[in-house]
């Protein structure tokens, strides 16, 4: 029978030697990944707009909300662009994944968005071009979209949703409703997608919200019930200031407990004239 080699002893140097090492090492990766994070951040504020145009009888305001935990950053976008026909197009947006590719990849997207529909009238024709250019790029990355486009002279809005969250709206009357309207694939997904367009003119005050799944969902908390709150605020404020709508807004995000990042658009409009 063999005997048994006694223990090997450790002396306290060898101890506080190996966990200086294992110290610095996770104090690399910590390092590390906070310069992650904040060069998603920095690529965020900087491919979001710095304003949103407005016409009369038209104003526009956004919120942004980072992710609480700091590792998702990067997928949510919004943007407002004035067309050469002197109408209107909003867009809001959310990429798969939440680092710093997804935080580029929003950038192409909105970019893309924003020049298809500087050629292209038809909302539903600049989502199909733009999801057929980011599957040109050979990205394994997709994003959900609205957009809009407002004619100022016949106050029709147009929009087109690419696997988005609806949106929800309200009018002074007392009208209010989430807008599950038809759409399509997200971004990025299928070549060929077609996205249906929804027309509707604006005749009576009120106001319009945009937003991303980080506002109205939560790891316990149904987006269905989100989407219910917003439709609440937005009834008892329509056709306020946008900028106190879309605050109020993002308090029903701080009550889900989201981890992902949350945008929100808001229009509010004025009434149409006669037809």
């Amino acid at each position: 029978m063999t005997p048994r080699r006694p223990p090997k002893s450790v002396s306290a140097a060898d101890l506080l030697s190996t966990l200086g090492r294992l110290t610095a090492r996770a104090r690399a990766g910590a390092e590390l990944q906070l310069a992650r994070v904040e060069l998603a951040e920095a690529l965020q504020r900087e491919m979001l707009p710095g304003s949103l145009p407005a016409l009369p009888g038209l104003r526009s305001a956004a919120r942004y909300a980072p992710a609480r935990h700091g590792l998702d950053i990067g997928g949510d976008w919004y943007d407002g662009f004035r067309l050469s026909g002197g109408g209107l197009a909003f867009s809001i947006g959310d990429v798969q994944g939440h680092d710093v590719e997804a935080a580029a990849f929003m950038g192409q997207v909105r970019v893309g968005v924003r020049a298809v529909s500087t050629v292209v009238v038809d909302p539903g024709e600049v989502l199909s071009r733009a999801n057929d250019v980011l599957l040109s790029m050979d990205c394994e990355l997709f994003a959900t979209c609205t957009l809009l486009r407002f004619d100022p002279e016949s106050r029709v809005l147009e929009s087109a949703r690419a696997g988005h969250v609806p949106s929800v709206w309200a009018t002074v009357d007392g009208r209010y409703g989430i807008s599950d309207d038809e759409g399509g694939l997200p971004l990025g997904v299928e070549p060929g997608a077609r996205y249906a367009v929804t027309r509707r003119r604006l005749d009576q005050a009120g106001s319009i919200v945009l937003l991303t799944d980080g506002v109205v969902e939560g790891p316990s908390f149904p987006i269905d019930v989100g989407l219910d709150r917003v439709a609440r605020v937005v009834r008892e404020a329509a056709g306020a200031d946008p900028d106190e709508i879309a605050a109020e807004i993002m308090k029903v995000a701080d009550s889900t407990g989201h981890a992902d990042d949350a945008a929100v658009l808001v229009l509010s409009h004025d009434a149409a004239g006669p037809p």
